[in-house]
């Protein structure tokens, strides 16, 4: 009939702009959700997750593992809960979810019927550099800023002695580090297509009260690619490099993982490849030049050969130094090119829920829930 012909293609249209929206939608949650349950995947996890236990438990494994160290022992002592509650313990998401659970939040506050962190019918936020600083100042003077990184803890207490940003990123000793590389997926997950560059600029605003140097250009770099939500495999790698300049130690340590990784057909093959490019001299694992490098070139593979987006994660777990944050960006990266659905339901049910840490208010908060609540949905 003509009518119902009319009505099929009339419909057509809603039809697709629907479909679209859930893919981006999928592919936000992804990279959230992505860097939580590459968070899991990594040994440090269960450090932090320790941290909801009394001090007492890891004082006791401290002496532990003093006493293999002093009487030649090979038995290593790791996370335990003695007459407590085990459930910190279990495998589940630790700082770094945190951490994005909480940058969702505040960015939250300002978000408009439109979601994503959009005034509706722009690409624009209602973030400035003024309100990001200004956010930050009144976490820090409210003690709500969750317990992190050294260059957090830097510029909470340069902000609580009057310094502004960004000389309390710029004048810190950890100012390289990836603490708003992790923070970043949430903007660029939040604000969302189609404007990265306003994501990349909301995530240098943020990442200049903690991070000056490599750190910010990390911050940019991962915001810009999640907020571009790819579809072409090649987009992530461009989107990164195109905000991390050769010159920079970042820049070259990326394109250098990349350049090694160009032959292999997994996750897995690239491994020892990348194992070549860790840097064992530093005394931690979260260098930016470090972890963003070897996300970039984990996701780069696992994109190109299309593998599972577990099998990077799971890959960027066995580089042990970085284990803190590689896998979650690697998780973050895939999560953004392919969706929350890439990934096994197992791991997404056990990695929504947060354990608080870092942040107790959080403690049993949905990141799930939180990460859809933020863009609107019911």
């Amino acid at each position: 009939m003509p009518g119902e012909h009319h009505n099929a293609r009339h419909d057509e249209p809603n039809g697709a702009s629907s479909a679209g929206r859930h893919v981006q939608d999928d592919r936000a949650v992804g990279a959230v959700v992505g860097l939580a349950i590459g968070d899991a995947a990594g040994w440090p996890a269960r450090q932090h997750r320790s941290h909801a236990l009394p001090a007492w438990t890891r004082r006791l494994r401290r002496e532990l593992d003093t006493f293999a160290e002093e009487h030649n022992v090979t038995s290593l002592p790791v996370p335990f809960a003695l007459n407590q509650d085990v459930t910190p313990l279990r495998f589940g998401p630790s700082d770094d979810a945190e951490w994005a659970a909480w940058t969702l939040t505040w960015l939250n506050t300002a978000r408009p019927a439109g979601g994503l962190g959009q005034r509706p019918g722009t690409g624009e936020s209602d973030w400035s550099r003024e309100r990001v600083h200004a956010m930050w100042l009144k976490a820090a003077e409210s003690d709500g800023v969750p317990r992190g990184r050294i260059s957090v803890a830097t510029a909470v207490d340069a902000l609580r002695r009057g310094v502004l940003p960004p000389r309390t990123g710029h004048d810190n000793p950890h100012h390289f580090d990836d603490a708003a590389a992790i923070r970043a997926v949430a903007i660029g997950a939040m604000i969302g297509d189609p404007d990265p560059d306003h994501a990349a600029d909301v995530a240098e605003w943020d990442a200049e009260v903690t991070n000056a140097g490599d750190g910010v250009l990390a911050a940019r770099a991962i915001a810009r690619t999640i907020a571009s939500l790819p579809v072409d495999p090649m987009r992530p790698r461009r989107a990164l490099l195109s905000e991390l300049p050769e010159h920079t130690l970042i820049g070259r340590t990326t394109r250098t993982a990349l350049d090694a990784v160009t032959t292999t057909s997994s996750p897995a093959e690239a491994i020892p490849l990348l194992d070549d490019v860790v840097d064992r001299v530093y005394s931690y694992g979260t260098a930016a030049a470090q972890t963003v490098a070897v996300a970039a070139a984990l996701a780069d593979v696992a994109l190109r050969a299309g593998t599972p987006s577990i099998e990077a994660v799971t890959a960027a777990a066995c580089l042990s130094s970085l284990a803190d944050s590689a896998p979650a960006l690697t998780g973050a990266l895939v999560g953004a090119a392919r969706g929350a659905s890439s990934f096994p339901d197992s791991w997404v049910q056990r990695c929504r829920t947060l354990v608080g840490c870092c942040a107790p208010s959080l403690a049993r908060a949905d990141l799930l829930e939180l990460v859809k609540g933020s863009m609107g949905e019911q």
